[in-house]
């Protein structure tokens, strides 16, 4: 253990790899803001919103998608369009970002939470239809940093029990399940473009579907009841009776960059991708160290980031997952555990107890709590060389810490 570098031994990475900056910035892009700055024309169905409209849904291969504010509220009026009211359950993976739940909550319906696979560390298929109570509106499958819920089982199992089904891509974008993109399997697929994310304008989100009633009544719930065509001189009908609608609008500032990244999306997942598949080939090979599964039917796998898990059990007396983080780090990757808690124990995790229910969860738990640790997504956008060094730091680690 003495030549590791958290006890004065050398570092790997001598000098700090070329991490990408991120989010991705393009000076082309720049340009273009300045021209919607000067001309007027920054939001409310404005024209490079109605653009990214019409191209992420032809990209994502469905009839519809609706931008909106961030990808909290594209959850909630995913739920709400397809008819969840206050006292139905949605189900959701016990291991996700809060807002999977609270997005629930917020219509004053119960998060109903339930344990995940311990390889895809998605949504278990079986946990799943076990949590089925009379009550049930929908579920909420999460394609979690870009590993995918097994979809086959779980539209499976919500069509035998005539349950809506709401992707959650936040952490996917242009990930394929079967030759089919993730957010178009569902009833509606909700992404996130929040800072950190695959696609990032700061703050914003979509939800995309076939369906052409649900598309207008995502409009018009986050338009303050304005149809689509109310900026293309069409005629507008005035929303239905009882339909309360929100101001949940972009701009198109955010549309424009979303634009620009999306031209560079699938180049980008494919770097990721090859960078992922190799360091998956050499790091199963060390003793206790398991990579995060891809989903089973995966074409294309996005990531958001690459998931590790570590069996205390293969481990020195003494030594942690949190040591080995600390050992990676001070080696000069950038490991960290991730959010640190299963969804309903984060931080700023407000549903009161008694407004949810844990179905199961012990999986979920032990991974989070001893196993789990993490790549940001630049780090899978390395050079070769830098790529090979990761490979190099996790054995020297391992080799030290392990029984």
């Amino acid at each position: 253990m003495n030549d590791l570098a958290i006890n004065g031994g050398s570092k790997v990475f001598d000098v700090a790899p070329a991490v990408p900056r991120w989010p991705r910035t393009y000076p082309e892009t720049a340009e273009k803001l300045k021209d919607i700055y000067l001309n007027n024309r920054w939001s409310f169905y404005a024209p490079r919103e109605v653009a990214f409209n019409e191209m992420f849904a032809k990209f994502n291969q469905v009839g519809y998608c609706t931008m909106m504010a961030n990808g909290t509220v594209t959850l909630e009026l995913a739920l709400r369009t397809l008819g969840v009211q206050a006292g139905d359950e949605v189900i959701v993976p016990a291991h996700t970002w809060m807002a999977t739940g609270t997005a629930v909550a917020y219509l004053g319906a119960i998060p109903v939470i339930v344990d995940i696979e311990s390889d895809t560390l998605c949504m278990d298929p079986a946990a799943f239809e076990a949590a089925i109570t009379p009550r049930t509106k929908a579920v909420i499958p999460v394609h979690l940093f870009g590993s995918m819920a097994n979809m086959d089982e779980i539209m499976r199992i919500a069509r035998k029990h005539h349950l809506a089904v709401v992707e959650d891509c936040a952490h996917a974008h242009g990930g394929q399940w079967d030759g089919k993109y993730v957010g178009s399997i569902g009833d509606i697929g909700s992404f996130s473009f929040q800072e950190s994310k695959i696609m990032a304008s700061g703050e914003g989100g979509a939800c995309i579907t076939n369906n052409a009633e649900w598309a207008d009544k995502l409009g018009r719930y986050s338009h303050i009841g304005y149809s689509y065509g109310a900026k293309q001189g069409q005629k507008v009908l005035p929303p239905a009776e009882g339909m309360i609608c929100h101001n949940y609008r972009i701009t198109d500032f955010q549309a424009e960059i979303l634009i620009s990244q999306l031209e560079h999306l699938t180049e980008d997942n494919q770097l990721r991708a090859q960078r992922a598949d190799f360091l998956r080939r050499e790091l199963s090979t060390l003793s206790g160290l398991q990579i995060q599964a891809p989903g089973r039917r995966a074409t294309l796998q996005s990531y958001y980031t690459f998931c590790l898990k570590i069996d205390p059990a293969s481990l020195k007396p003494g030594i942690d997952r949190d040591k080995v983080v600390e050992a990676l780090q001070a080696e000069g990757v950038d490991a960290f555990v991730g959010w640190g808690n299963v969804m309903y124990k984060q931080r700023l995790w407000t549903v009161p107890a008694d407004k949810y229910r844990i179905a199961s969860s012990s999986t979920a738990e032990k991974i989070v709590y001893n196993e789990l640790f993490m790549l940001p997504l630049q780090w899978l956008m390395l050079t070769e060389a830098e790529t090979a060094l990761i490979v190099e730091a996790f054995r020297k680690v391992l080799t030290a810490y392990s029984a």
